[in-house]
């Protein structure tokens, strides 16, 4: 191998060392003071506009994407004997309508469902070995996939008091006498400051939590 060439070599040899050295030093650094999860969601307090009684349902223009106020009247239910007002139970916006004017309709039926965009949330499933790094006030970054190109400032609200598994409907039976231990994962709910319109309940989302 000619002298140069053995130089060059060298110096390859030397980035990729150095390249490695960064990329572990960046890698312990992230570890270290921040606890990421893309197991998170957007939430809102929900409500429902409910039938108060069964009848024919009458005034009924509410309609999706309306903003309603809490205790407003938005319609009325007549069973030909009374007619009883129909009003919200919660301030927020129209995210499902799901009945029409004229319509008849069974006391207790869910007639429209509300939600609070106000003031909308993060809900993070964090796994139970990261909790301990993690207290209420830390601050968050928050991306969502339906505005992916924005990072939001968000705050640790509250911590979880039982792990997601715990309100599973069919809790896991081991019958083998083989016990496997299982990470578990509890909730953790994030503020999120000034979202976009394109941020909507539901949608996936991802955070990194300062520890710092």
């Amino acid at each position: 191998m000619s002298k140069g060439r053995l130089i060059l070599t060298n110096i390859i040899g030397m980035i990729v060392v150095l390249a490695l050295i960064a990329g572990g030093s960046y890698y312990y650094y992230q570890s270290a003071n921040y606890v990421k999860t893309d197991e998170a969601k957007v939430a809102a307090t929900m409500g429902q506009i409910v039938a108060p009684t069964s009848g024919k349902l009458s005034g009924w223009t509410v309609e999706e994407g309306d903003d309603v106020t809490k205790d407003a009247q938005v319609g009325k239910v007549s069973d030909g004997k009374q007619t009883v007002g129909l009003s919200s139970s919660m301030e927020g916006k129209v995210i499902k309508k799901e009945a029409s004017d004229n319509q008849m309709v069974q006391a207790g039926q869910v007639l429209a469902q509300t939600a609070d965009m106000n003031n909308l949330y993060i809900t993070a499933n964090i796994k139970e070995d990261k909790l301990k790094d993690i207290e209420k006030g830390d601050s968050v970054d928050v991306t969502v996939d339906g505005d992916s190109g924005t990072t939001f400032e968000g705050e640790v609200e509250e911590i979880g008091y039982a792990t997601t598994s715990t309100f599973s409907v069919m809790p896991q039976q081991n019958t083998s006498g083989n016990y496997t231990k299982v990470t578990q994962k509890v909730p953790v709910k994030i503020s999120i400051k000034a979202p976009s319109d394109k941020v909507l309940p539901g949608m996936n989302a991802e955070v990194k939590i300062s520890t710092k």
